[in-house]
């Protein structure tokens, strides 16, 4: 058993399963935040419901995040500690930044929202969830703030062979951080617009399928009610209006992704030309694209790699802008990456085994090319299960038919698949570097670290196997109970997330609306059945 391979494993493992969490969180608290807001302006109470409804499963999905998250800072001391000692002088700032301002002002806010429904003005109430959001955003920033800066070092000098921060602007300001900060919220949108788009879809069709909906003849929803809490014409309301935000999300999203990702393309051709190289599977200097290519599964020859479908000129625009400068292949860039950086790893203790092997300049290449791949082409499912969507429910109306439920809701999946592929692409192709290297001179060419000599000398692979097995063993538990949890009160819709409908039909109201537009629930509002003292009812 090889330490540093299973070391990676596990980083991988858990950290491709806390960002499962983290653009669902990011994208959807942007969205309850702007429903909340058009409940604050209209009073209208289908942006109640929506918002009470929305706000459960982001409240669910965030602390399922924050739980898968702090493993994350363990395994830099734990199994990364050379690294940790490495990039410490530069890390410090945004991550310190992140936990102490960022997280802390998210967590106290988002606190102050869920327990202030009855306690805080509407005003107030709304402001402590755009302040919520807004710390996440910023706790987003400073991560990938750091991130950013193993993938272009900037802001630095070394000294005694460890970089030191000269520079914080240029660390914060980092070009490298600037595109991916965009890149990734529109990402996180976009799982948010499927997430709406989905679980939307599904409750007009049970509406649909259960009777209660009809459709005139013309094809436009008749809205129905049933002596059901909460599935009323209201609820109808919830579900059409879901789908629609969702759906014009998933697209803003979408365009929003393309145009970061081209931004971010460019840089990488110029910061990690090895990465973007691999991606297209560009083993000559040309301009061709590759649309398929086909290769020997493992080789680490670029030679074995041929190109199927290749479309001239497109591999140029995607790195320079333009269709005739020709853009560096793989064989190309590894004797550039041999001659500046060595054949083979130092004779260093540092290393432990690994000291003198031949270094492999060439990442996974299935990983990189297909990762691109996966990326861009989930996003375009997304986007144009989102479009077709909107012109589907012109009328107000789904199809009965299951199927197409079906698709709408395993659809949910796709932009999580973008942005897990976007991640592993990210982090697979920088290998074997931890810190890349900069060959442009706007990085600092000499400040890198070879991932090999980051993982730490005195854990030993037992231990890591051990933790490892002990990791992806309580994640799949708690993956169960997430799904559990969001399916729950998925398909318990409206009334899973407002107990009080059901208390209020019982006792023999409905909801109503107080003289100046409020609805139960807010400050001021007169009192109903449902209403309740206890400060914890919505987070339950």
């Amino acid at each position: 058993m090889d330490a540093l391979e299973i070391a990676r494993w596990q980083f991988g493992i858990t950290t491709v399963y806390h960002f499962m969490m983290v653009p669902l969180t990011i994208g959807l608290g942007l969205v309850v935040a702007v429903i909340q807001t058009l409940w604050y302006r209209t009073g209208k109470i289908e942006y109640l419901r929506m918002t009470k409804f929305w706000g459960k499963l982001f409240l669910i999905n965030f602390i399922m995040g924050v739980a898968t998250g702090i493993v994350q800072e363990f395994q830099f001391g734990m199994a990364w500690s050379e690294y940790s000692r490495f990039v410490g002088d530069i890390f410090g700032a945004p991550l310190a930044l992140e936990a102490l301002l960022a997280f802390f002002v998210e967590s106290t806010f988002l606190g102050l929202w869920i327990f202030g429904w009855k306690q805080l003005k509407r005003s107030v109430h709304l402001a402590c969830l755009w302040i919520a959001v807004i710390g996440s955003l910023f706790s987003a920033y400073f991560i990938i703030v750091a991130n950013s800066w193993m993938q272009h070092p900037v802001g630095v000098e070394m000294v005694n062979g460890r970089p030191v921060m000269t520079d914080a602007w240029a660390v914060f300001t980092n070009n490298t951080a600037l595109v991916a900060v965009p890149h990734t919220l529109f990402g996180a949108l976009g799982v948010a617009g499927a997430f709406l788009l989905g679980i939307a879809w599904y409750h007009l069709w049970r509406r649909r399928h259960d009777g209660i909906d009809s459709v005139d003849a013309d094809g436009r929803a008749i809205p129905g009610e049933a002596n059901i809490p909460g599935r009323d014409k209201a609820d109808y309301k919830v579900w059409i209006n879901s789908l629609r935000i969702g759906a014009v999300v998933a697209m803003i999203s979408f365009a929003g992704t393309a145009f970061t990702g081209d931004l971010q393309g460019k840089l990488m051709f110029e910061q990690q030309p090895m990465k973007m190289a691999a991606a297209e599977a560009a083993c000559h200097d040309g301009t061709g694209f590759s649309v398929l290519s086909v290769g020997n599964v493992g080789s680490k020859n670029c030679n074995d790699i041929v190109a199927v479908i290749e479309v001239p000129g497109i591999l140029s625009f995607l790195a320079k802008g333009d269709f005739s400068t020709e853009v560096k292949g793989v064989n190309s860039l590894l004797d550039e990456y041999k001659a500046k950086y060595g054949t083979h790893l130092p004779n260093d203790p540092l290393y432990g085994d690994r000291a003198g092997q031949e270094i492999q300049y060439v990442p996974v290449m299935e990983v990189t090319y297909w990762g691109f791949r996966m990326m861009i082409g989930f996003g375009g499912i997304a986007a144009f299960a989102a479009l077709l969507a909107l012109w589907v429910t012109r009328r107000g109306v789904v199809p009965q038919s299951k199927w197409i439920m079906r698709l709408a809701v395993f659809g949910i999946l796709a932009p999580f698949g973008a942005n897990a592929a976007g991640w592993i692409f990210t982090e697979m192709g920088r290998q074997p570097f931890v810190v890349a290297p900069n060959p442009d001179a706007s990085g600092i060419d000499q400040v890198f670290m070879f991932t090999a000599a980051a993982v730490s000398p005195g854990v030993s692979a037992a231990e890591l196997i051990t933790s490892l097995v002990v990791l992806a063993s309580i994640y799949a538990v708690l993956l169960v109970v997430e799904v559990r949890l969001l399916v729950k009160y998925a398909r318990g819709g409206v009334a899973s997330a407002m107990p009080e409908l059901a208390e209020a039909r019982h006792g023999g109201e409905k909801e109503k609306k107080d003289d100046d537009g409020g609805t139960p629930g807010a400050p001021g509002a007169p009192r109903q059945p449902g209403d309740t003292d206890d400060v914890l009812a919505f987070a339950y």
